[in-house]
């Protein structure tokens, strides 16, 4: 029995090679694309979830209302963890984490990375691998360093580097305490090194005495019996018992699981609703959708086969064959053609797998020796192989034997057929991701066409570290000197980013709501406008070389003089939240700083205060950028000789922030471009024999005087209206889609009609080619070799 299905099947196959090949390619492609979506998926989900107490960590946030608009970060004070571990019982562990870049050097090996401050019992609380050293003592060492497995191999080959020396940013030597292994892909931490939070107290970095200062990462263990809800009841309101009451002590405190951090990080109304999660639900439906459409094609071409196997259906059941082994049957020709369907998609994701990975920046695999992957394989061979084959079983094994046998079995050209209502489904599918691919490109290019504010052409940043500070002045000089640069200015944070944020304000005719109002807040010591290249529209720059009294001195962005209401901001005094007055220098044309997708916000920028900043200048433009970077390098690497010359510049920098974007719009043409190919396939098998089974019409037709076009047109026209029809129903869902998308956008396109009409032509463009070459291939044929039979 399975000996003759068998023979049955693979006879099929190879007498029908062409159709066998569009069903297996366009099944695979299909099987392969779902794979890769899911292997993604399966990747986002598994973030930081592999610790052995993810259940019970938790990241804590800050939540604050301002202007009547509450928000939420997740960072708190330094000082939480300790208060945590100590009055509240339900905590089993806190520890606090800071990234950080040092040098690190071993004799002549150096390397500048990222690494972190952590307290001891991170390496508990996170129970990443270690390959040497004990998890429990191996930060307790207030001089001791855990390095991960790359780091330790660069600085010690193959030595064994445990007890072994590393200097730290040129200044003190710390031993090796810990290897770790390196971090996989699915964490949210990307630390090459871990130091003990007591350095980073010793280089007198923390504000230890500040409550209200919140620029720390805390996780909490908390004890198995304790939940999340619980937990967060006591806790909200942990500042009352610190601050004074007033605008600090309003602050609340909560948590969120460390396995949600990575797919929900957006927030809205100080609640986190969403993130990343957005992406991975929609390319899971886009998965799925593809995985349809590749079945739809292996149902319409089956039964788009059905009159060759009438006969043999008709004979099977004259002879005893029950309509359940037929439906049996034919199920089971669908789940071979699935298996060889999976191996050559398994094949495929293989080949895609490296640039796959470099378009999403991720570390996916294909694990063949894994039990759990090799289970989801043979049900999503098996769910594969039931959805594509189950309509053609139903429909082939409920042919009549009598009118079969007789002759008398016709094909029913009604108005509406399931092979038509499936075509249609298959097309709206490659219409709907078509239309959200356009307005996701049109939306990344409205933002990155934005009027920055400021002139980012060559404008690049380095950060201070060894003796850049030390040396500032003489830098600075030499830069310009050389024609390196003409314009160089020390700022608290890249200018393209926020690090600090302040409150508290009060102006001339300031209220109590207006103290509530968050300002981004920059540091400079002088040129920032020259060497930013943002617009002074009144007063002038902040300048402590030749007005020392400028450590005071403030400049106002447009929305910030809005926000106060100042009419005439030159002169005003504003108290900031140390109660110092400052006073306004100068008013600059509102830039954007973080997202070009949100509005500006209120900004000021004062005198540098700080002694850990970041220098930007200008590159001069009557030079090559090569040449003043090479100049550049030689006036750090002078006064700096100890560290490397890295720098960024301020255009790539600014062009990261479209990366999200840009990725969702990248996958949606990747994603599209599959559909329409799948779906072309299913065209174009369905037009060859389509074109193959009217042979001898067209015969006739051409005998009486039919043109080559005419015939070409009969024969394309059906597929066009059903094109259009998969048009006019996708539109709509489309347009819903891209509304809710676009709704997490201050600064947005607007959906026009035009993007509707661009992704109908396209799908009837495609589908006139598809089809049009199987029409003009029969109508050019010789009507002689056809009608001969007759």
């Amino acid at each position: 029995m399975l000996k003759n299905f068998l023979l049955v099947t693979f006879r099929n196959l190879w007498r029908n090679k062409s159709f066998s090949a569009i069903n297996i390619l366009g099944l695979s492609i299909g099987m392969a694309a779902a794979l890769l979506i899911g292997l993604w998926v399966q990747n986002e989900y598994s973030y930081d979830s592999f610790y052995t107490n993810a259940d019970r960590t938790y990241k804590l946030y800050t939540r604050s209302e301002d202007n009547g608009a509450t928000d939420a970060w997740p960072r708190v004070t330094s000082l939480m963890a300790p208060a945590l571990k100590k009055d509240y019982a339900d905590v089993q562990d806190a520890v606090r984490f800071r990234t950080v870049f040092f040098l690190l050097t071993q004799d002549e090996k150096r390397i500048n990375i990222e690494g972190c401050f952590a307290d001891s019992g991170f390496l508990s609380v996170f129970d990443l691998p270690l390959l040497h050293g004990d998890a429990k003592t191996a930060l307790a060492n207030p001089q001791g360093i855990v390095l991960t497995e790359h780091v330790a191999k660069n600085l010690f080959g193959e030595q064994d580097p445990m007890g072994k020396f590393v200097r730290v940013d040129s200044a003190d030597n710390f031993v090796v305490t810990g290897v770790l292994k390196d971090l996989p892909g699915n964490t949210g931490f990307s630390f090459q090194y871990i130091l003990p939070w007591a350095y980073l107290d010793r280089l007198g970095w923390e504000k230890a005495d500040l409550w209200t200062y919140t620029n720390t990462v805390t996780y909490v263990l908390l004890k198995p019996s304790v939940t999340r809800s619980a937990f967060d009841a006591k806790i909200d309101h942990v500042l009352r018992a610190h601050v004074q009451p007033g605008r600090f002590a309003e602050r609340e405190t909560f948590t969120q699981s460390i396995t949600r951090s990575h797919l929900w990080s957006k927030v809205e109304n100080g609640r986190l609703t969403g993130g990343l999660i957005t992406m991975v639900r929609l390319f899971t439906v886009i998965g799925l959708f593809i995985l349809l459409i590749a079945c739809i094609n292996f149902m319409n071409l089956s039964t788009a086969r059905s009159e060759r196997r009438a006969k043999e259906v008709g004979i099977r059941k004259v002879v005893g064959a029950m309509k359940s082994s037929l439906i049996a049957q034919f199920i089971g020709e669908s789940l071979l053609l699935a298996v060889l369907s999976f191996l050559l998609a398994l094949g495929l994701v293989e080949l895609s797998l490296k640039p796959f990975n470099q378009l999403i920046n991720a570390r996916l695999q294909l694990d063949l020796g894994n039990a759990r992957f090799l289970l989801a394989s043979l049900g999503f061979v098996l769910f594969t192989g039931l959805v594509a084959g189950s309509y053609p079983a139903f429909y082939l094994s409920s042919f009549r034997p009598v009118a079969v046998l007789k002759g008398a079995f016709k094909k029913v050209n009604a108005l509406v057929t399931p092979r038509k209502v499936l075509v249609v489904l298959q097309f709206s599918f490659a219409v709907i991701l078509i239309i959200c691919t356009i307005v996701v490109e049109k939306q990344i290019d409205y933002a990155r066409h934005r009027e920055s504010g400021y002139e980012q052409d060559r404008l690049v940043y380095t950060f201070v570290q060894g003796d850049v500070l030390k040396h500032y002045d003489a830098i600075k000089g030499e830069l310009i000197r050389s024609g390196a640069a003409v314009g160089v200015t020390k700022l608290y944070s890249p200018i393209t980013t926020v690090w600090n944020e302040t409150t508290s304000l009060s102006w001339p005719g300031s209220t109590d709501a207006d103290k509530k109002r968050y300002f981004n807040q920059y540091e400079s010591d002088a040129d920032f406008v020259k060497t930013t290249g943002t617009r002074l529209i009144a007063g002038r720059d902040i300048d402590l070389t030749t007005y020392p009294t400028d450590s005071t001195a403030l400049l106002l962005n447009e929305t910030a003089v809005k926000v106060m209401r100042l009419d005439h901001p030159i002169g005003a005094t504003v108290k900031n939240e140390d109660g110092v007055d400052c006073h306004v220098v100068g008013v600059v044309k509102d830039f954007i700083i973080e997202s070009p997708y949100d509005p500006i916000s209120p900004m000021i920028v004062q005198g540098l205060r700080t002694g850990y900043p970041v220098v930007h200048f200008r590159l001069n433009p009557a030079g090559s950028i090569a040449d003043d970077l090479a100049k550049a390098q030689q006036v750090f690497k002078k006064y700096n000789p100890q560290y490397p010359f890295d720098y960024v510049f301020v255009d790539e920098a600014y062009g990261r922030k479209f990366r999200a974007q840009q990725q969702q719009g990248t996958l949606g043409v990747l994603f599209a471009g599959l559909t329409i190919f799948i779906s072309c396939l299913g065209l174009f098998g369905l037009a060859s024999y389509m074109a193959e089974t009217r042979i001898r019409e067209i015969g006739i037709r051409k005998v009486l005087g039919a043109s080559v076009a005419g015939i070409a047109g009969l024969m394309t026209r059906d597929f066009v209206k059903l094109v259009l029809i998969a048009v006019v129903f996708a539109s709509p869902i489309a347009w819903y889609a891209m509304s809710r998308w676009l709704d997490a956008f201050d600064y947005r396109i607007h959906i026009g009609a035009w993007m509707f009409f661009a992704a109908g032509g396209f799908a009837v463009l495609i589908a006139l080619v598809t089809v049009g070459y199987q029409a003009m291939r029969a109508a050019m044929a010789n009507p002689v070799r056809s009608l001969r039979s007759e």
